[in-house]
């Protein structure tokens, strides 16, 4: 795992290209502590930055072709680089042994076709030096990150916007339709940044760029949403295979590699399986919560007692402020709402102390179905068939009753709260791109001036309407909530630790696999992964598929009623914003701090984008 950059600066000098590099593979450090190096060619210049897991002692970047017109900055992992090292051996004489060099022959034997055979996570940059022609690729499911900026005399790119920032040399303006994205989903739609005229390159895209021409983006896949032709049992035996599958390719390591265990379905599955490939040696690593409503560490325990592994465990007991700061400042570089980037990134270092390489669940809600939201969903299509006399007296009596802070997946009446939230917002998710955070009336009076911004996301599925709403809600959490999300959290906090992490359930064929499934066969009525749970049942002890789902959840509302509390106050007292109305928001602060309502996770969307305007030294004013 690593860190890549890239600069084109019309008419600059080794000097001034080789200072800026300099800058922007220093603050990705963390990110390939082992090696670094920088190539410089007429008016480009790659740097890298190594974190060593194959091949520890080759394989050095930036890659120089061997007839020096083409350099590589690659940053990932090539799981099946080994098969495609046979395919290419006949044309390429190979002169190391890990998927670096497999890359590059690929690359400039096949051109963009060869992206269709990679298995794996990956960005990479590789510039032509002979047609002046630069190449830019991200994974199909946005695993690893890749930003860039495009003007008349000068192209950038880098693995985190703060290295972007250094590249470019210029201040940036806020993109107010991104932070209207923010305030609604808690994160950038894909393509998009914080900053005007800052990109991210979408996932499962390519892009290639001369001196003096406009850009051109490419999808290069597409999901395969065509309906499974098998039988159920067909379908069981397809994916223990292919998941089996899926484990053991991201074992593949010459340093030592460990598992993420929650307690829950997804970690303990893939734990499972590593165990039976991995063996004893295995490690596990569990962070847990003082608050025992959000705490999960006994059933990690309980998970790795069964499977006969060591478990290594650490417990939170408050919101540690410099590291959350910087993880914003040093590592994303923009606002992003979700609260487990703390854990994350605590797990990541509790990890890092033994092994280089973790494995992890993620991936496996979105495509098997177990959001409660998917449930939510389908109690709230008949929930409005009801009476409008009855849901607003169902809702008057909910309302009146304070709203505990405990994980909903121990409160009944949490569940009522969270539901008429739901209930609230159905206007704001249609058509559904990823769960909002407020309804229209409350987003308006809280956000004037915001209401009509945002950018439009195009589903890379199309429309359907043989496609049911929740199938609907999968794809879009799959290629949305995900990669902006999910893959962004774990990339920014492991790589801040110099941890690799790999989640077999990203495997091309089990997510293609699991985009086929009839919906029935994922999600019910009273279980959600039907068919994780059938196939796998022998490998975790009952009580794991007992569970409900609990996910990483951070106690962020007891947070805002102590010390987080005073600090959110004092931004807004502080704030010279244009788009909150610190009226309203001092008002939610209220309700939360004396217990009327939980409003937690929406205030911790307002301290954060707050938090990065006070500190976020690359942004004009």
């Amino acid at each position: 795992m690593c860190g890549i950059a890239f600069i084109y600066k019309k008419e600059s000098n080794r000097d001034y290209l080789g200072s800026r590099m300099a800058c922007a593979i220093s603050s990705m450090y963390e990110r390939g502590p082992d090696s670094n190096g920088v190539e410089i060619i007429d008016d480009v210049a790659l740097g890298h930055v190594r974190l060593s897991i194959v091949d520890l002692n080759g394989s050095p970047q930036p890659m120089r072709s061997p007839c020096g017109r083409y350099l590589l900055s690659f940053n990932g992992e090539i799981y099946n680089y080994r098969e495609l090292k046979a395919s290419l051996k006949h044309s390429w004489e190979f002169a190391t042994t890990g998927d670096t060099e497999v890359l590059l022959a690929g690359l400039i034997l096949q051109g963009e076709k060869f992206l269709e055979s990679i298995e794996g996570m990956w960005a990479f940059a590789l510039w032509d030096s002979q047609d002046n022609e630069l190449f830019l690729s991200r994974d199909r499911l946005g695993k690893k990150p890749l930003y860039y900026s495009a003007d008349h005399d000068q192209f950038c790119c880098a693995s985190e916007l703060p290295a972007l920032n250094l590249l470019s040399g210029k201040k940036w303006i806020e993109d107010f339709d991104t932070t209207a994205d923010y305030f609604r989903y808690g994160y950038a739609l894909p393509g998009f940044t914080f900053y005007k005229g800052i990109h991210e390159l979408p996932p499962a895209c390519y892009l290639k760029w001369r001196p003096n021409t406009d850009l051109r983006i490419v999808r290069y896949w597409y999901p395969n949403i065509t309906p499974y032709a098998g039988t159920y049992s067909q379908a069981q035996d397809e994916l223990e295979h292919v998941l089996r599958e899926a484990v053991g390719k991201r074992l593949i390591a010459d340093v030592e590699v460990g598992t993420f265990l929650s307690g829950g379905i997804d970690s303990s599955l893939v734990t499972a399986l590593a165990k039976e490939a991995y063996g004893d040696r295995l490690n596990s690593f569990t962070i847990g919560f003082s608050e025992s409503s959000h705490d999960e560490s006994q059933f990690a325990k309980n998970v790795s007692e069964f499977l006969g592994i060591t478990n290594h465990c650490s417990i939170i007991d408050e919101l540690n402020y410099d590291r959350f700061l910087g993880i914003m400042t040093r590592r994303v570089g923009q606002p992003f709402h979700d609260s487990s980037i703390i854990p994350t990134s605590m797990v990541s270092y509790l990890a890092s102390q033994k092994v280089k390489v973790a494995l992890s669940g993620d991936g496996a809600d979105e495509l098997f179905g177990g959001y409660q939201r998917y449930r939510a969903r389908k109690i709230l299509n008949f929930y409005l068939l009801a009476p409008v006399w009855m849901r607003k007296q169902l809702r008057s009596l909910v309302l009146r009753l304070p709203e505990p802070e405990s994980h909903h997946s121990r409160s009944v009446l949490k569940k009522l709260h969270l539901f008429m939230n739901v209930v609230d917002r159905r206007e704001s998710e249609e058509p559904y791109v990823a769960p909002c955070f407020f309804s229209r009336q409350t987003f308006s009076a809280l956000f004037p001036g915001l209401e009509m911004k945002g950018h439009k996301f195009d589903r890379p599925w199309g429309e359907s309407d043989l496609l049911s709403d929740i199938k609907n809600m999968m794809l879009s959490d799959t290629f949305v909530y995900l990669p902006q999300d999910i893959h962004a959290k774990v990339d920014r906090s492991s790589m801040q630790h110099s941890l690799e992490v790999r989640a077999p359930f990203m495997d091309r064929k089990v997510v293609e696999l699991a985009l086929s499934l009839p919906i029935d066969w994922v999600h019910g009525w009273r279980s959600d992964k039907k068919i994780l749970r059938t196939t796998f049942y022998n490998q975790l002890p009952s009580e794991v598929w007992a569970r409900r789902k609990q996910g990483f959840a951070v106690p962020i509302s007891s947070w805002f009623r102590a010390e987080l509390g005073g600090s959110l106050q004092k931004l807004l007292e502080g704030a010279s914003s244009i788009v909150i109305d610190t009226k309203v928001a001092k008002s939610m602060l209220d309700d939360h701090r004396t217990g009327k309502r939980d409003f937690g996770y929406r205030l911790w969307l307002i301290y954060v984008y707050l938090l990065w305007r006070k500190e976020c030294g690359f942004l004009q004013n």
